[in-house]
């Protein structure tokens, strides 16, 4: 199995202890929604996608499993750490971009590494083009504006 199936397979399981279906559906979406974009973006950028995709999977399980967005991106490269090195299915040095794109994601206007802004910006075009309907948030206006014009999009 490769390594992104197994990471998925363990976060749908982590996902099934939701007790509200409603947020379990919502977190499900979200994660894969973000998997989907942060791919497409590595891809354009010419980064590792499947580093990236791991990333995107594990970027809010934090929040999901305990309830709290509070300091979530700086505990969520914490838990992403612990999870990595129980699965053993990264090296050194991909823990450690993946954990710092998750410890990153959520300061949406600061320049980060690479891989921390493809995370930052997928989580953006997930957040923003999931619901059209809703308003883009002031905090994440440059970074789509940004998204849509390297995408060639209106």
């Amino acid at each position: 199995m490769g390594r992104l199936k197994e990471l998925r397979e363990y976060v749908d399981r982590k996902l099934e202890n939701m007790e509200d279906t409603g947020k379990r559906n919502s977190a499900i979406a979200h994660l894969n929604g973000v998997s989907l974009a942060v791919v497409l973006i590595a891809k354009k950028r010419g980064l590792d996608p499947e580093i990236a995709s791991l990333a995107a999977m594990l970027h809010d399980l934090y929040a999901y499993e305990s309830g709290s967005y509070e300091d979530h991106a700086h505990k969520g490269a914490q838990l992403a750490g612990e999870i990595l090195g129980e699965m053993k299915i990264t090296d050194d040095k991909e823990t450690e971009m993946i954990c710092s794109a998750i410890y990153h994601h959520d300061d949406k206007q600061v320049i980060d590494k690479p891989m921390d802004e493809v995370l930052k910006d997928a989580d953006v075009m997930h957040h923003c083009m999931n619901d059209i309907s809703k308003p883009v948030k002031e905090k994440e206006q440059k970074r789509y504006e940004n998204l849509c014009r390297e995408f060639g999009l209106s």
